[in-house]
Parts: C-alpha cells; structure tokens; sequence
C-alpha cells in the first residue's frame, strides 16, 4: 500500500489531468457555460493569468543565465522550434488527418514549452533554472515563431491568418508577461520576503488553469474526438514521446562538443516534449474558431501532463 501511495503521489497532477478529462468527457454540457458564459471564452483570459504568473517569476538573472549558457539555452529553443513543428506536420500527413485537425497538430507542435515543464524539471531533478528560461525565451519568441511556422507547415491544411495569430499571441503572452514583470519590479521586496506562499500561490494558479483549460477543450471537442478515434490519441503519444526522445539524445550528443551534462539532457527533453497545450487550444479557438483544431492540442494536453509526471518520478529516483 505505500509503494501505491508512493506512485499516486508521484503522478498526482498527471491524474488531476486524466480526472478533468474523464469528467468533461463524461459530462461535457456541464463545462459548456457556467452562468451564461461560454467557457472557451475563458481560456484564453485563464492562459494569460499563467502567463502573468511567468511574468512575476523573471527577475535579472534569468536573462543573466542566457548570457552565461547561450548554446544550451539556443540549443534547447531551436530544437523547440524544428523538431516539434516538422513531427506534428508530418503525423498529420502519415495518420491522413485534413483540414483543421491537420492544422491542429501543426498548431500543438509550434508553440512554446508548456508551464508545467518546469514542475516536472524539478521533479525529475534536471537543470530546473535552465528550464526557466528556455520555457521564457520560446514563450518570448511564440509570438513571431508560430504564426510563421504555421503558416509554413499548417497552410496546406487551412488558411492560416499569420498577422491575426501574431497580434492574438501578443495579446496573450508578451501583455500579460510585461505587466507580470512591472508588479515584480515595484513590489519585489515583499515578494521575496514572502518568497515560499508566493511560489506555492502561483504553482497552484498555473496548475488550476491548465486543470481549467483541459475542462473547457475536452467538452466542445468530445464528438471529433470519438470521430478521430484512436489515431488522436496515438498520434498526441507519437508527438510527445519523440519530443522526448530527441530533445534527450540530441542533448546527448552535443554534449561531445559543448558542456551539456545528464541533467541538461533531461532539462531538454522536457522542454522539446512538454508544450503549452493551453496557448495551441486558445489559438485554435480564437484565431482558428475550430474546436476540432483545439482537439490535438487537448489531447497532447492530457498525455503530455501525465506522461511528463511518470517521467519525472522516474528520473528522481536515478542519479
């Protein structure tokens, strides 16, 4: 019985992920609207709160670490920005998925890297401030990375509006971002004296809005995914477990020539792996107006969570 409470309280967030989805899936009217309210129009002011949270976060050293880290922070944002694009483009040709979920899959793969990686880099004891700041540097570069790279890869698909989704994600991520920023300058000093109640009040704020994101995707996208099938979820597993795969062994490799040890590699991995399945579903709802474009970045969503938290119980328990 400890061994299993050990391993549910390893995985706890990754089963509050599987929770949320089984209830939405279950009963998908009752997270349709509450009071009147759609509440897909609430995930995206739900993504801006994290992002806000981020933006309290930074501090000088952050952008110092860049500085002193350059090749292992470019390393990381690069293979972010190649990798996971191409694969979701290319699992989108090979399992024959058209239109809006083809895009969908492109959408999931060209954003940044999820919040919640830096959770799990801490978990999996990896490099937890070089996870900081390539989750800040690709979320930074978001705004003019993806609509480029979706309308590279996802045009083929739908049309892709490049400038509306440039001018949507400034409005999600660098506004929210900065204005986190200006709190954290003037109030800095109680930040830090209340350094411990503040991390814990932001961490439960950027779990309970990815909690919230998952709520409000899964049940307008619950009749496309039945329709898709298993090809959704298999092509989600695909994504993210060769994001993993090659974030950690490219990692790997250029370790040969550049001061990246085992704890990059894992740092790395996760980030290439984990994205922000929350911005692809707000895009895809705001800028695409498909909640069958919304569906990959769901499900991606679900597994990635729970995948990422088997992974990091894993590698904690390894040197």
């Amino acid at each position: 019985m400890a061994k299993i409470a050990a391993v549910l309280k390893g995985n706890a967030f990754g089963f509050a992920i599987l929770a949320c989805a089984a209830v939405s899936f279950a009963f998908p009217a009752a997270f349709d609207a509450w009071c009147g309210v759609k509440l897909l129009k609430l995930v995206s002011p739900a993504i801006q709160l994290i992002m806000f949270g981020m933006g309290t976060t930074l501090t000088p050293g952050d952008f110092l670490r860049v500085a002193k880290r350059p090749w292992a922070v470019a390393a990381g944002v690069a293979l972010q920005f190649l990798v996971m694009p191409l694969v979701g483009c290319a699992l989108a040709l090979a399992f024959g998925f058209d239109g809006e979920l083809a895009a969908g899959c492109v959408l999931v793969g060209s954003v940044a890297g999820g919040t919640a990686s830096n959770v799990i880099a801490y978990l999996a004891r990896a490099n937890v401030a070089l996870s900081v700041t390539m989750t800040c540097c690709s979320t930074l570069l978001s705004p003019f990375a993806t609509p480029l790279l979706m309308k590279a890869l996802a045009g083929r698909f739908v049309a892709i509006d490049a400038w509306a989704m440039m001018v949507s994600m400034l409005q999600i991520v660098l506004v929210p971002v900065a204005a986190g920023g200006i709190v954290r300058f003037f109030f800095e000093k109680p930040m830090l004296r209340h350094k411990r109640a503040v991390d814990a009040a932001l961490s439960f704020v950027s779990m309970a809005g990815i909690c919230f994101t998952i709520l409000a995707l899964t049940a307008p996208s619950r009749a496309k995914f039945f329709e898709a099938g298993a090809l959704i979820v298999l092509a989600a597993v695909l994504h993210n477990s060769i994001g993993y795969l090659a974030g950690y062994w490219i990692t790997r490799f250029l370790g040969r020539f550049l001061p990246f040890d085992e704890r990059d590699a894992r740092t790395v991995a996760i980030e290439v792996g984990m994205q922000n399945g929350g911005m692809a579903g707000a895009l895809a709802t705001e800028v695409l107006k498909s909640a069958a474009a919304a569906l990959p970045a769901n499900v991606f969503s679900i597994w990635m969570n729970f995948s990422g938290s088997v992974l990091a119980n894993r590698w904690s328990r390894k040197p």
